[in-house]
């Protein structure tokens, strides 16, 4: 049965005239659009379900799919793509004369463009309280099939995925007098292969997660969100993904009100920078340089808390990432105008604020409208060479019920206060890591030091104050020796806050109490490496 949607000769690939198309999309954005020019190019339209539907509301000729296949959509729908007939048309290679002739003799009619997307797998999965039933049900089967078989014959035929595509593909078919070219068609067919990828990554991580936190196949999938002005270096290219499926990310929701584009270490400083101030409902200032708080501290406003977080360590803060978690007034904005800002996030900022801040060319001002929180059990994923380490995160808050005074002294509800401050804040130090925390600021910051008495040392030679008399330690793991807080205790530091857990605990209980020193284990340590 040759005709011109099914020729007798064999036709080699190259440009793709557009004769029929199948249309089956759960996203109806723009479908009654896309139809219309497909239409008026003098395309036959194919349609399922729903989709049929809306076209034929639209007052769209629509050819029904149990029309085209001979055979009945059944099964609440579950069965309605799934037939030779429309498989051979997809799948047909039209330069094959033995094709051509197998196509003739079972009447097979080809589809030259196919435009589907998918049951909404990821949103429905991720809804609350939605039932296993009603997930599974979203998993689609023609879908997919129709997307490969499609994309794997583009020599022959298109595949449309995204309604974004619609357009782009409807000016090129009016331009070029209905055909596709192979370009076209070849750039089409990634797009569906990723698609599917994507939607298969998500079936397959609902499956592998649901009862296992470490599956043996760990399976992610990211999409780009932004290409990046170069990486850490000028001479590495760098870009942003978003990984699929994810609450939110860092970029996420936040607006940039000034200043040029963010960079790739502009956002490692970033994320750190606002998930040490989303610790506290208190008015709170981190400023981080090189993936590691120069300054943190609390106070009664926005202004306050980066004032004191600044004096840490002001020379460090030249051309660091600043997150507040409070609107930034004009007074605020006229203080942090004084310095040298790469990144300044706040959840707002006042009109005069913004005229105060827009004056320096350069400064990113970026506005956190995220009221999300990042999912609880989301693991924390680093690649190394050839392979991923995979870990819970360490977002657990440690509560003061659960830490043991080991010294004779005990605290002060002030030295408290300091204790439970610089140990969250140590959290967010890179390893080994020592903070030195007085009147809920930070006053001096050891991070990355090879061995902790050394950053011991840089703590308080970093120290801005002219003595740290009443001041509290934190440290994110056991001291091996007595030396590290020997150190402190001779520059004024009353309280020390550290796990525990060294075979010479002894000794460093010891040597606190001989200084009449409070020390606490928290029994956890909090490396960052």
């Amino acid at each position: 049965m040759a005709s011109e949607t099914s020729p007798a000769a064999p036709t080699a690939p190259g440009a793709v005239r557009i004769q029929r198309a199948l249309l089956s999309v759960s996203d109806k954005r723009g479908i009654v659009d896309f139809a219309r020019g497909l239409a008026e190019l003098g395309v036959e339209i194919v349609s399922t379900g729903g989709t049929a539907a809306a076209l034929q509301e639209a007052g769209l000729d629509v050819r029904a799919i149990d029309d085209f296949t001979g055979f009945p959509e059944i099964m609440d729908g579950r069965v309605k793509t799934l037939h030779p007939r429309l498989y051979a048309g997809l799948l047909a290679v039209r330069s094959n004369a033995e094709h051509l002739a197998q196509a003739d003799e079972q009447q097979i009619e080809f589809v030259d463009l196919v435009c589907v997307n998918l049951y909404p797998f990821e949103r429905t999965a991720a809804r609350r309280g939605v039932s296993e039933a009603e997930v599974i049900e979203n998993i689609d089967i023609g879908g997919p099939t129709m997307l490969r078989a499609a994309a794997k014959n583009h020599a022959f035929a298109a595949v449309v995925v995204k309604p974004e595509s619609y357009d782009a593909v409807l000016e090129e078919l009016r331009d070029a007098g209905g055909t596709l070219s192979m370009p076209t068609r070849e750039s089409l067919a990634a797009e569906a292969f990723a698609y599917t990828a994507r939607y298969d990554t998500a079936i397959a991580r609902w499956f592998a997660e649901k009862n296992e936190d470490f599956p043996p196949l760990f399976i992610r999938a990211f999409e780009k969100v932004v290409d990046l002005p170069y990486g850490e270096n000028p001479h590495q290219r760098g870009a942003f993904y978003a990984q699929v499926g994810t609450r939110m990310n860092v970029l996420s929701q936040v607006k940039q009100h000034h200043g040029k584009q963010i960079s790739y270490n502009n956002i490692l400083d970033l994320d750190s920078a606002r998930a040490l101030v989303r610790e506290y409902e208190v008015p709170a200032c981190a400023i981080v340089k090189h993936n590691n708080p120069c300054g943190a501290a609390l106070g009664a406003s926005a202004q306050e808390a980066y004032e004191r977080a600044f004096a840490c360590d002001p020379m460090s803060a030249y051309g660091g990432v600043i997150a507040l978690n409070r609107r930034v007034d004009r007074a605020t904005a006229q203080r942090l105008h004084e310095q040298f800002i790469e990144v300044l996030i706040a959840p707002g900022y006042d009109d005069d604020a913004l005229e105060v801040l827009t004056q320096k060319q350069n400064i990113r001002i970026l506005e956190d409208q995220e009221r999300r929180l990042p999912v609880l059990g989301e693991p924390e994923i680093r690649q190394v060479t050839g392979g991923l380490l995979v870990q819970d995160r360490d977002s657990g808050r440690d509560e003061r019920d659960g830490m043991e005074v080991v010294t004779a002294r005990r605290p002060s509800e002030d030295e408290w206060s300091d204790l439970l401050f610089a140990w969250r804040v140590s959290r967010h130090v890179k390893s080994n890591a020592i903070v030195l925390a007085r009147g809920l600021a930070t006053v001096g910051i050891g991070a990355g030091q090879m061995s902790r008495v050394d950053s011991v040392r840089l703590s308080v030679e970093k120290a801005q104050v002219p003595d740290l008399k009443g001041a509290a330690l934190a440290s994110d793991a056991f001291f091996p020796f007595a030396d590290g807080p020997e150190l402190a205790i001779r520059a004024g530091v009353t309280a020390v806050i550290q796990p525990g857990g060294s075979v010479r605990d002894a000794e460093v209980v010891a040597a606190a109490d001989e200084a009449g020193v409070a020390m606490v284990f928290t029994k956890r340590r909090h490396f960052r490496h």
